[in-house]
Formats: C-alpha cells, sequence, structure tokens
C-alpha cells in the first residue's frame, strides 16, 4: 500500500506544477529573441508559426492507427485467429475471420480518420489567417503560417493573436489595450495589459522600424498565467511580466483599436499548444474489468480447444483405417507422431471456437456510450440552468458508467458549494463590529438544521442601500457617518484600503455610481463596491495612479478626487495570501496598504497582542462561525529613504530571470512587516440553492463527502452545519488544528499530530462499535500536511475512513490533490472531484472522474474535466439518473455479450466431442462471423440506450438504490458465473434437441444432415439470445420488440439468400439449396420452437424465484408501482424510502 501511495504521490508532484520551476531557467539559459529581425534569429531555429493538431498524417495514419487499435488485447487476439485461419490445418476459411476484424478496424479508423480530417480543417484555415506584419516602413499582410519570431505586427479591434506577443504600444495613449480571454479561461470579462512605458511611442510604421532591443525570457512553457524576461533596450534593462504578453487565440482584442507588438513564441511553443496534451486519459473501472474478463475468454477458449486436442490424440489410431486419416490430407492429421496432432488440433479448434470474444465488443460499448453521453447527460433538462443558458456537458463518455459507482466525493467549498457571488454584509473597524449579524436564535437553528439552511441568507435583511456585492446596514458608517465615530482616522484609513488595495479596473472612466468594475475575483469587487458606498469611490485608473473620489476632505458633504500613485503593487497568489500596493498619496507621505487571510496578516503586525488585534481577532471567529469570508486590513507609513532601498532590492528581483517569483516575494517580506492592523471585512458567499437537498440525498445513497477548502476552520465547519448534516449537534467532532499548539516548533506539531491520530484511531473504533459511523473529522493544512506524510498518511486513511465526513480546512491546491490520491490508491474506491476554480485542477485530474462547475473561476477546471455541471444540486441528477443508470446498462450489455457467446460457442464444442473430437464445423462459417455483427447486434444497442429499471423521479426519491453500482452488483464474478452456468445447460439443451432432429428424420424418409441441423441449432441460438432480452429487460419499449424482431427477420432473410445462390466461397456446396429439405419437415419447425421455449424456461423460472424470494430493491419497487392499490407518487416514494432506509 505505501509503495503504490508514495509512487503515486511523486507521480502527482512531478504533474502538477503550481508555481513555475525557479531553477529550470538558470539551468538551461534564457531565449533571446532579437526584435524587429527575424533573419538574425534564423540561428537559433525557432519553431514555425503552423500549428497541426491532427493525430496522423498521409504517411503515418495507417501504422499508427493500426497500433491504437491493437493497443486492446481483444483486437490481436482477433489478428492471431486470422493468421491462424490462413494455415492449411484451420477448420474455418480465412475470409470469415479476417472479414470481422476489417470490419471492426475499418469502422473505428473510419471514425478516427474523420475527426482527424476535422482537426485538419480547422488547421488549416488558422493557419491561412491573414495579420499584417512590418516590412519596411509599410504594413503587409502576411498569413499566420509565415509568421516568424521577432516580426513586428499589428493587430487590429476584434482580431485574435496570431502567437505569443510582447505588447509595444496601443492606440491608447497610455500603452493600454484590453482583451478578452473567453476562449482560454472562459471569462467573458475584459482584462487589460500595459505595455513598457518606454515602448509608448512606436506606434507609427515609421517609429516602429526604428526600434531596436533584445526578448531575454523563459523558455517556452505550459504556465498560461506566469511569464519571466526582460526587455533589454539602449542598454536598459526593463522587466517584462504577464501584463506585457498577449497570447495567441485564445485572445482577442477588444475595446482598442489596434496594437503593435514582438512575436516572442510561434507556432507548438506558444503556451495555448502547449497546454492542448495535459489532461490524463482515464478509464473506468468496468472498462478495466471488461479485459480480465476477455482474458478468462481467452483460457476458456484455450481450456476447450486443449481438451479437443487432447481427446483427438486419445481417439485417433492407426486402426481406424476406415477414416482414411492420410488420404488427402497429407501427414497434418496422420495418427502419428500424437504430439504433433494435439498441437495442430489444438490450433485449428482455436480458429472455430473463436466466437467465444464478441469481436464488436468495444465498438459496440462505445457506440453506447456515445449515444448516452451526447442524447441524455447533455441534453437533460433537469439539469440545465436558465440563469447562464447552459446544461450539463459530458467531455469524455468513457466514463459514464464510472458515474454508477461513485463511493467518495471530494468538493471545494467556494464557488461549488456556494455561489461565489460576494457581498460585502459586516465589518470590524478598530475593534468595533459594524453591519448586521445573525441573531442567536437563527444561529442556533442552523446548527440544529431546524430550518432549512437556504433560508439563512434569506434572513440577512436587505439594507436600502443595497446593490450587487453589497448588503451592508449600519448607520454608523453609512452617509459620511464615520466620522463621529470612536476612531474616524481608522476608519478613513480602513477605507481608503478598500479603494486603492486591488487591481480592479473601471469599464470606463465615470463619475456614475452605476459604474462597472472589471475584477480577477468576485470578493474583490464587493469591497470596491463598498468603500465607493461608504465615501470613497473609486473611479478611474492609469498606468501609474489610481483616482478616487472621497467624500472626507474640507468639511462634511464635500468631495474631491484624490490621486494615488501607485509606486509598486505586490501581488496576490496562494502562497502569500495576501496582496499590497506602495502609494504616494499627494501630500506625499509613502503608504503601504495590504488586505489578505488573517494568518497572512497576523504575523506581520508591529503588535498582535494589542487591544484592536485581540478584538478583531475574536470577531474573526464570529464571522467565520456565521460561515462568512473574512480578509484582514492593515498599513504601515514609509520612510522615503528606507523605501528606495528596499525599491532598489524589488526591481532587481523584478529584471530577474531566475527564481523571479520567489525572489520578489522574499523582498516583499522585508517591507511587509511592522503592520497597523485597521480591523477586517466579511463577505458573504451564499450556499447555491439546492445544495443542502442535494448533499442530504447523495448521503443517503451511501455516498461519502469531504469538503476540501482553503476557508477558515470556522467557516468551513459552519458550511458543514449548513450543508444539510455533514456536521449536526448529534454528530461527533474530531478536531485537529494547529492553532491549538500556538508557538509550537515543526517537530512539536508532527508529533501533536502523530499521537492525536493514534489516540482517535483507537478511541474511534470503540465509538463506532457503539454508536455507529457518526463522527466528523475536521483537520486544517497544517496538521494536513504532516498527516500526508509517509510515516503518518495510513493513520489519517484508517482515520477518515471511520469517519462520517471529513472537512480539510485551509488546504493548498496540492493538498487538494495528495488527498483526493490517497483515498483513490488506498480506498480503491470510484473517486469524484468537483470544483470550480483553477486552484481545483490538480484535485480534478487526480480523481477517478472530474466534475467542473461552471461559475464565475473561469473555464480552467471544465477544461481539466471529465464532466461540467452549472450548479452543484445537479449532481444528483449526474450519478443517481445517468450515472446509475449508465452503469447498469453497460453491465447488461456485457453479461449479455458474454452470455450470447458462449452459448454460441458451447455449441460447437458439444459437436466436437460428438463428432471424434475434430475440427469438423457445426455451422457455416458466414452463420458464426455474421452472428455478433448482424444477427445479435441490435438489442445490444436497445438494452445500452433505452433499458430502464426505475423512472428516473423514483432514482432521485430513493437514493439507495445507488448502492448496487459502488457494490458492483451488476458485474460481480458471482452473477457471470450465473450466466456462465445457463449458458452451458442452455447450449446442451439446443444441441441435443437439434441432433435428435437429424435421426429422427429417418421415420419421414427425409434425412437431415450435417449443415441442416447445424442451421437449426443457429437459428435455435439466434431466437434464443435475442428473446432472452425480454426476460432481463427491466423496461420493455417499441425499440426492444423491433430490434429483436428485426434480428431474427435479418437472419432469416439472409438465410434464405445464402442458400439460395452458389458463392465462390462454398467451395464444399455446403449450404446451397439446403434450406429445402429442413423447412419441409415437421420436427424441424417443432424443435425450432421447443429449443428456445425449453431453453428460456429455465431462465424465467429462476427469474421468478429470485424475483419472489430474493428480489433486489428495484423489483420491489417495480412491484409497488404496478400495484392494483394505485399509490399516488407521493405516497410511493414515503413507503419506498421507509423501507429502504430501515436498518439492513
Amino acid at each position: 500500500m505505501d509503495s503504490i501511495w508514495e509512487s503515486k504521490e511523486r507521480s502527482l508532484k512531478r504533474r502538477i506544477r503550481l508555481d513555475r520551476s525557479s531553477e529550470e531557467l538558470g539551468q538551461q539559459g534564457y531565449r533571446r529573441v532579437i526584435c524587429n529581425d527575424p533573419q538574425a534569429n534564423a540561428p537559433f531555429n525557432y519553431r514555425g508559426n503552423s500549428i497541426s493538431t491532427t493525430k496522423y498524417n498521409l504517411f503515418t495514419f495507417l501504422p499508427k492507427g493500426l497500433f491504437e487499435q491493437f493497443r486492446r488485447v481483444a483486437n490481436v487476439y482477433f489478428l492471431f485467429v486470422a493468421i491462424l485461419s490462413l494455415a492449411p490445418f484451420s477448420a474455418v476459411q480465412s475470409v470469415t475471420n479476417i472479414f470481422p476484424l476489417v470490419l471492426v478496424l475499418s469502422i473505428s479508423l473510419s471514425k478516427e480518420a474523420f475527426e482527424d480530417w476535422r482537426r485538419f480543417k480547422n488547421d488549416r484555415k488558422i493557419n491561412s489567417s491573414f495579420v499584417e506584419v512590418l516590412e519596411g516602413d509599410t504594413w503587409v499582410q502576411t498569413t499566420w503560417s509565415k509568421l516568424v519570431v521577432g516580426s513586428i505586427v499589428k493587430i487590429k479591434s476584434k482580431e485574435y493573436f496570431p502567437a505569443d506577443m510582447l505588447l509595444l504600444s496601443s492606440s491608447n495613449d497610455e500603452g493600454l489595450c484590453y482583451i478578452e480571454t473567453s476562449n482560454l479561461d472562459g471569462e467573458s470579462n475584459l482584462k487589460t495589459r500595459r505595455a513598457l512605458e518606454n515602448t509608448w511611442k512606436y506606434a507609427t510604421p515609421y517609429e516602429a522600424r526604428n526600434f531596436r532591443g533584445e526578448i531575454h525570457c523563459e523558455h517556452p512553457n505550459d504556465l498560461l498565467y506566469t511569464f519571466t524576461g526582460n526587455l533589454v533596450m539602449d542598454e536598459e534593462t526593463f522587466p517584462i511580466s504577464t501584463e506585457q504578453i498577449l497570447l495567441r487565440q485564445g485572445c482577442s482584442l477588444q475595446n482598442t483599436s489596434w496594437i503593435i507588438g514582438i512575436v516572442t513564441f510561434t507556432g507548438h511553443e506558444t503556451k495555448v499548444m502547449m497546454n492542448a496534451l495535459n489532461v490524463p486519459s482515464k478509464r473506468s473501472r468496468l472498462d478495466k474489468k471488461i479485459d480480465i474478463l476477455i482474458y478468462f475468454l481467452f483460457g476458456m477458449l484455450f481450456v476447450m480447444s486443449m481438451i479437443g486436442g487432447i481427446s483427438c490424440v486419445l481417439f485417433i489410431n492407426p486402426q481406424l483405417w476406415y477414416l482414411e486419416l492420410q488420404i488427402d490430407t497429407g501427414d497434418i492429421f496422420s495418427a502419428s507422431p500424437k504430439a504433433m496432432v494435439g498441437v495442430l488440433m489444438t490450433l485449428s479448434l482455436i480458429t472455430l471456437y473463436n466466437t467465444i470474444i464478441p469481436v464488436s465488443l468495444y465498438v459496440s460499448i462505445e457506440i453506447i456510450k456515445f449515444f448516452q453521453s451526447t442524447q441524455f447527460i447533455n441534453k437533460d433538462l433537469n439539469m440545465y440552468h436558465e440563469e447562464t443558458n447552459m446544461g450539463a456537458q459530458a467531455r469524455t463518455s468513457n466514463l459514464n458508467d464510472e458515474l454508477g459507482q461513485v463511493e467518495y466525493i471530494f468538493s471545494d467549498k467556494t464557488g461549488t458549494l456556494t455561489q461565489n457571488v460576494m457581498e460585502f454584509c459586516m465589518c470590524s473597524i478598530g475593534g468595533i463590529i459594524y453591519g448586521s449579524s445573525l441573531s442567536d436564535d437563527q444561529r442556533s437553528d442552523t446548527y440544529g438544521m431546524r430550518i432549512p439552511s437556504e433560508q439563512l441568507h434569506v434572513n440577512r435583511p436587505k439594507c436600502e442601500f443595497y446593490e450587487k456585492g453589497f448588503n451592508f446596514c449600519d448607520q454608523r458608517l453609512m452617509g459620511g457617518a464615520w466620522r463621529n465615530e470612536e476612531n474616524p482616522e481608522v476608519c478613513k484609513e480602513f477605507f481608503r484600503c478598500l479603494a486603492v488595495c486591488h487591481s480592479a479596473l473601471p469599464d470606463e472612466e465615470s463619475t456614475s455610481k452605476e459604474i462597472n468594475y472589471q475584477v480577477s475575483s468576485p470578493d474583490e469587487a464587493a469591497l470596491v463596491v463598498a468603500a465607493k458606498n461608504l465615501g470613497f469611490f473609486f473611479h478611474r485608473r492609469t498606468t501609474t495612479s489610481v483616482i478616487v473620489r472621497e467624500s472626507h476632505v474640507q468639511g462634511l458633504g464635500s468631495i474631491q478626487d484624490v490621486e494615488y500613485k501607485i509606486l509598486n503593487v505586490l501581488e496576490f497568489s496562494s502562497s502569500r495570501k495576501r496582496q499590497s500596493v506602495i502609494c504616494a498619496h499627494p501630500s506625499g507621505q509613502l503608504i503601504l496598504y495590504c488586505k489578505g487571510a488573517d494568518t497572512a496578516i497576523y504575523q506581520r503586525l508591529e503588535d498582535n497582542k494589542s487591544p484592536i488585534a485581540v478584538a478583531t481577532w475574536n470577531h474573526l471567529r464570529k464571522f467565520a462561525s456565521e460561515g462568512l469570508r473574512t480578509l484582514c486590513v492593515a498599513y504601515r507609513f514609509l520612510d522615503f529613504s528606507m523605501y528606495q532601498s528596499w525599491n532598489a532590492m524589488f526591481q532587481e528581483a523584478r529584471s530577474s530571470l531566475t527564481d523571479r517569483e520567489q525572489r520578489i516575494h522574499q523582498v516583499a517580506e522585508l517591507i511587509e512587516e511592522q503592520l497597523i492592523l485597521l480591523g477586517c471585512v466579511a463577505i458573504e458567499d451564499k450556499l447555491q440553492d439546492g445544495v443542502p437537498t442535494c448533499i442530504h440525498t447523495l448521503l443517503q445513497a451511501g455516498i461519502k463527502i469531504w469538503v476540501l477548502t482553503g476557508d477558515k476552520m470556522e467557516t468551513a465547519i459552519n458550511v458543514g452545519y449548513a450543508a444539510c448534516g455533514l456536521i449536526d449537534a448529534n454528530r461527533r467532532q474530531l478536531v485537529i488544528s494547529s492553532d491549538t499548539k500556538g508557538d509550537s516548533t515543526e517537530v512539536e506539531i508532527k508529533d501533536w499530530v502523530k499521537q492525536n491520530l493514534v489516540f482517535y484511531l483507537e478511541d474511534g473504533k470503540e465509538h463506532r462499535i457503539t454508536n455507529g459511523n457518526n463522527t466528523t473529522l475536521v483537520i486544517d493544512g497544517k496538521c494536513l500536511e504532516y498527516a500526508l506524510e509517509s510515516d503518518l498518511h495510513e493513520s489519517f486513511f484508517e482515520l477518515s475512513c471511520q469517519c462520517f465526513s471529513v472537512i480539510c480546512c485551509r488546504v493548498t491546491p496540492l493538498q487538494k490533490a495528495q488527498v483526493t490520491t490517497l483515498i483513490r490508491y488506498n480506498a480503491r474506491k470510484v473517486t469524484l472531484s468537483i470544483g470550480d476554480g483553477a486552484n481545483d485542477v490538480s484535485m480534478i485530474q487526480a480523481a477517478h472522474i472530474g466534475v467542473a462547475v461552471r461559475g464565475q473561476e473561469g473555464m480552467q477546471a471544465v477544461m481539466a474535466s471529465d464532466f461540467a455541471i452549472s450548479q452543484f444540486r445537479f449532481l444528483t441528477d449526474l450519478l443517481l439518473v445517468h450515472g446509475r443508470l449508465s452503469y447498469v446498462r453497460i453491465s447488461k450489455v456485457v453479461t449479455y455479450f458474454f452470455y450470447k457467446n458462449i452459448l454460441l460457442t458451447l455449441t460447437q464444442f458439444w459437436f466436437t466431442l460428438f463428432c471424434g473430437y475434430s475440427s469438423t464445423n457445426f455451422y457455416d462459417d458466414w452463420y458464426q462471423s455474421l452472428y455478433n455483427v448482424l444477427f445479435t447486434s441490435l438489442p445490444v444497442f436497445a438494452i445500452g440506450i433505452f433499458d430502464q429499471d426505475v423512472s428516473p423521479k423514483i432514482s432521485k426519491q430513493c437514493p439507495q438504490l445507488y448502492k448496487t453500482g459502488i457494490e458492483n452488483l451488476y458485474f460481480r464474478w458471482q452473477l457471470l458465473g450465473r450466466w456462465l452456468f445457463f449458458s452451458i445447460f442452455q447450449s446442451f439443451i439446443i444441441f441435443y434437441f437439434s441432433i435428435l432432429t437429424g435421426f429422427s428424420g429417418k421415420r419421414l424418409g427425409k434425412i437431415l444432415g450435417q449443415w441442416d441441423v447445424g442451421t437449426l441449432a443457429f437459428s435455435s441460438v439466434v431466437i434464443a439470445v435475442n428473446f432472452r432480452l425480454l426476460i432481463g429487460n427491466s423496461f420493455l419499449t417499441l425499440w426492444h420488440f423491433a430490434s429483436i424482431l428485426g434480428s431474427f427477420v435479418v437472419w432469416i432473410i439472409f438465410l434464405i439468400f445464402y442458400t439460395s445462390i452458389y458463392s465462390i466461397w462454398d467451395f464444399e456446396e455446403n449450404v446451397y439449396g439446403q434450406l429445402l429439405v429442413p423447412i419441409s419437415t415437421l420436427d424441424f419447425w417443432f424443435i425450432l420452437c421447443l429449443s428456445p421455449v425449453a431453453v428460456l424456461a429455465a431462465d424465467l423460472a429462476f427469474e421468478g424465484f429470485q424475483r419472489i424470494f430474493m428480489p433486489y430493491d428495484y423489483q420491489i419497487i417495480q412491484d409497488e408501482e404496478l400495484s392494483p392499490t394505485g399509490r399516488n407518487d407521493q405516497q410511493l416514494s414515503k413507503g419506498l424510502r421507509a423501507w429502504l432506509l430501515q436498518p439492513s
């Protein structure tokens, strides 16, 4: 177990690159781009700008396509049999084995060719797009494919960028441009890019042709949101970041007339193209079990062939002269040497029994899964979200059945369980709480779940100043009343920080209160809107300053625009957990404003034991207990000389080509200290509609739900209460938090975590015996870091498996993925991860199934997911309806294939034993070859597409039905054993009855020959296996009857046609005119009716016995639905749920 977990963890860490490798650039040097001189870049052999997303070309299609097809074990087997059938000892004609294989491969390759042709046409369209390139002092149009590194290009409004480019200038006087990145990350809001101030002047062809410089930057990589480089111009070095980079194809120019840029990366070296192949492939557990089943059939085939070969050796003898073993056969089947006879007979029988493995199994399953995805999941109106005008999206069809076997769900909180629509509702300034709080009764009702948790947020009243992002009610602050508070200066600096410390951008310069902001996150918008409503209206941004309309200056009621010159911005990151802005007030005072997580701010305070700090800490816990997101706000005044020396180090770090991010963080630490705490804000992120009901239903279905969030422990616990029973007052809580250890060392915290894990593990076993599984584990990121180490992860795994639910708070994206991986490879259960943001991508890819919630965080999660939905509540339909039905249908399809192919092959096996252990055919070769392709194919699709044991409504009303998938009741080896038993029994019945018909024909003077009896047996098999569906199907439609009758009609038409025309392949005239004799005898028709009835009677008897004495849950529900008492749906639902939920 340890080796598996550790190897997976190592591979996970290699795959998840949350920060750019700091050593990579230093080890490999840097990329050098000579600007405005493409010929000078030729020695570097940079790739061209032509792209190709196709898998094949004209020369590689056949070899590479065949290689992909023969990676499947079954196809290798069929190729082996086809080669064997070419040998002189083959029992069948080679064409009958080659034709089905060629047909299946042709279908698969045609599908591949069609998809690749569409990719080729799309590539050709993109490569032939036009762009303006500077040649001399004029703009010349050329195709994208001819663009080279170092070229200067001009992009106009609405056009996409043809390559990764460095922005030089734009139609905006300050080098500003707006871009849309919806094709890259799904975000529709516009983003800004700014050129370096030193390149603004290169705005005309005449000026641009004189531009000279070099770009020293990182080598091509797939990190979309980071860029490290410098522009060397006139012997000066200017740092380049993502603010100056425009990415190929995923971005388009908007609200800007034109821009001029320099090509830095082209073609497959662009960041978008390097992200094209990063999503790992996944296979369902059912697919893997099918491989095991194929191996079992291999073994069964080999055993049957060995039995025939050994029996043949024991049977033949030189004294059997009348068999003429040496006439017209050479020495191939002579009576000696016997060892050779056995080997050749075994190989001959392998070609004869090849039908035991269905050639069309994989193709049929692929078609069924594709239909399920495109027609059922993607078009389900129950998963359509009207507000976003989006339905569910199955991005892969490989995992449909896996949705019906999920036992663990790992969920993000913000944007997944919640709406990610932030509202500023409370704050603490100078140790005083402002805003409306929940009453004690409301809070206790939330914890005790006496009211629906969706109503929790409805109870918070909307104030008269309400607008999107702002739901704050407190007359002590509104309308400038804060000036009369005890600490007005603290209030002023608090609001200034909200108005200045951000990266928001107004849609347009305006003084209107209706202004909209382009922001990177919803909580940032809420803070800017709050500042606006509290008298600090940010309404304009330039490249070097922000303008805030403040209403406190020059007396009450007066307003004035105050320009804050932005000197430095220390960006927010998941590791820093804070953002800082250094600005200059018009008075000349330098101020650092900082906002961030409490853990990041408190350890940098000048005095974290001050009355304000202590009071604010208590307020933080109070806000978190109400489920609110919190941020701390702080500031400090800076000495000018100290700032100058720090800024020199900062600029040096910004210009570094190695370890740039790390160096910037280290330098930021030097100035983000001795902060003065102003207070904190509380932002409400409401639960999505239907989340509590959805979670309650999923818990009843036997699914364990873990919440992995970066929020504080109190916030996470509150959401656990609100989210319908993950935590409740009657459930035991195990809390492992590093906060309780204060200033302990790393070693002490690890020892403490180990002691807790061991103690809770032993105590939990006793508690579980007496109280059942009613424990919730809550652990923070610091303790989780130690719990996931190699010497403790097994104890953590065992403890978590004993718990009803687990909540991990303060976790990083990597920890989310590590927890998911731990459960996936140790519990060996199907896991599902669901999230909405880029920080959830690693978790989504680590689970068996990744589900993305389309929300406010862009499309990064969607692009990495297997399924996408718009609301968390749609998981109920995705899992309990589509997942469960897909699992049931695919399981029935596979077992049906297993049954019908063994049944056919065993009749041939009995004939082998009957006819002297020879490899004589019982059926014509074409009958066997077309058995799976034509005569029994339609019912397979009827099962896989239309079968339904209970209605979708009942599936959701009785969620315990889902446990059949978790327990894998429909694809157990015991079930396959039962199908095998009936296949053996029924094959013998059909064979025995058919052989009797051959003997009984003597009485009528019409003797049925070998091919007559074989045709009778084959017809009986076709009827039996097709009509077997009427017994095994739970939901019969017109399509079921049409497929069954249609298959039999196809067989009859083929039989009449095939026996009526002389074929060049019918060398021995086996079947030409063969149908005339048997159809004229009464015994033929009698056995044709009797054999299927006899074999199906056994199935019917067993199904009836099982349904009466050992019924499945769905069978009880079916009986209840068909009950003559005629109970309505509400009564039915209540009664069934009461029965299903009773203790087993």
